[in-house]
């Protein structure tokens, strides 16, 4: 990042906060003093109408970018470092305080002129990654105030004021799209062409809903990892925005806005695999990124809040069941069909109904979930060019990744298909941990993981992630 940027960003820091709301907050009241209005920086520029069909041309080049040299592998330390135990915490100071009210210790706390750029290559595709969401999301939410009426969306449950909510969340998007390419640079990746799996309102809700599901856990997953804690403060900043986006759209479903006690990350392989499938193409010398593309994965019997399939009616019992006869579009993010009507039960003057009076359950303890994964080897992504892999053995589990767990159950496999058991288990007492729009993968083993050695389960990973809504 250019000292531009930081002296840039470092101005910001003295400005008096201006709202960007629907409501513009600079509308002088009666009684007021009258203020000067000082311009904020310019935001980064992008297409406002652009084609929404799949790529059908020939990639250039394929596959993700890779160094000139490649290790065999990282492996799990045998034990913990001793450094890591040593601090006793009995509620004492133990270190001298370098000023007053000011403990020893901290990361950048010591002074120095903060830098917000990417301070490595992990720093710099992570960002990226970041910036590739905050692109798509731009556009999606754009997308979809454009591809349907106003009467649309009051079939649905939505009223005037939330599609203006969607419009401003767009606005956001602008925002976390300008703050990430300022970090990264001129060669920072650019907004590209999409194509989206929904076909009515109740559809891109819920595309929505676990399209913002994965963005924000995508950068809960690489957050403390960031050696740059700069860039971290501020990607901090726009990814808690995210998180009440994705409370909105679940709230928008009739869905109980927040299930869980804690919110999951994966890693950014993880988020990159469901989202490069709906990037048709980028510009020309495009930056590309480093992750890996995990073979798609999908559930076929996704719960949801249409027809029977929260119930018993789409559980399968075994590899010769029809499986619960494919209600979702598409793998990976699993949008389920929402029939050729958007009528509901909900007030449709009032807007979607915030706190309905009875959630509807969508899955229980003991449902059997149907599932079918592709092949490695598939083209994805921009252009189609990058291309699925996988470095693990026979599929054997289901590894359930949510809150703070990661848990495995057995897969039951016929060819490519195969089924497992939805897990009993809480995160801790009164919190079922399966619950709420959570991720789950086919591995080859079951290795013990926590929230912040996640990545390592990549190489176990045969197909997925996709979205299980749970609750």
């Amino acid at each position: 990042m250019t000292w531009n940027y930081v002296l840039i960003l470092s101005a910001l820091a003295s400005l008096p906060f201006a709202s960007a709301s629907p409501v513009d907050a600079r509308q002088a009241p009666p009684f007021s003093t009258s203020v000067s209005t000082i311009s904020g920086p310019p935001t980064h520029t992008f297409p406002t109408s652009q084609p929404h069909t799949p790529f059908s041309g020939t990639p250039s080049t394929t596959g993700a970018l890779t160094a000139t040299s490649v290790g065999t592998g990282i492996v799990e330390a045998s034990a913990i470092s001793p450094a890591e135990t040593t601090y006793h915490a009995d509620g004492k100071l133990h270190n001298a305080e370098p000023a007053p009210y000011v403990p020893a210790g901290g990361v950048g706390t010591n002074g120095s002129i903060p830098v917000y750029n990417a301070k490595s290559d992990f720093d710099y595709e992570s960002l990226a990654l970041a910036l590739y969401q905050e692109w798509i999301e731009l556009d999606l939410f754009n997308d979809g105030l454009r591809r349907f009426s106003a009467q649309d969306f009051k079939d649905a449950g939505l009223n005037a004021a939330d599609r203006d909510l969607i419009a401003f969340m767009a606005e956001q998007e602008v925002g976390h799209a300008t703050l990430i390419s300022n970090m990264l640079g001129a060669q920072a990746p650019q907004q590209c062409q999409y194509n989206y799996p929904y076909t009515n309102v109740k559809e891109f809700l819920d595309f929505c809903q676990k399209l913002t599901r994965f963005g924000e856990s995508g950068v809960y997953g690489f957050l403390a990892h960031l050696d740059s804690r700069e860039a971290a403060t501020l990607l901090t900043q726009s990814i808690t925005t995210e998180a009440r986006q994705q409370m909105i759209f679940r709230q928008f479903q009739g869905l109980f806005p927040m299930p869980v006690w804690f919110e999951v990350g994966v890693p950014q392989s993880w988020a990159w695999t469901l989202l490069a499938p709906y990037i048709s193409s980028c510009p020309i010398n495009q930056t590309r990124l480093v992750w890996q593309n995990f073979p798609a994965l999908r559930i076929l019997n996704q719960p949801s809040l249409s027809g029977a399939n929260a119930s018993n009616a789409s559980n399968a019992t075994g590899l010769n069941s029809t499986m619960g006869g494919g209600n979702t579009l598409g793998p990976g993010v699993n949008v389920a069909k929402a029939g050729s009507s958007n009528s509901t039960s909900w007030n449709s003057d009032a807007g979607a109904l915030v706190t309905p009076n009875k959630y509807t359950p969508l899955s229980f303890p003991g449902r059997s979930v149907a599932l079918q994964w592709g092949t490695p080897g598939k083209p994805v992504g921009p252009n189609n060019s990058y291309v699925t892999s996988t470095q693990a053995g026979s599929p054997k589990y289901v590894a359930w990744v949510s809150q703070l767990n990661v848990t495995y159950t057995p897969l039951n496999v016929s060819g490519n298909r195969g089924y497992t058991t939805q897990p009993d288990l809480e995160t801790f007492q009164g919190d079922p941990a399966i619950n709420g729009t959570m991720f789950i993968a086919i591995t080859d083993s079951d290795p013990f993981l926590t929230p912040f050695n996640l990545s390592m389960i990549n190489p176990h990973v045969v197909a997925g992630p996709a979205l299980y809504q749970a609750g």
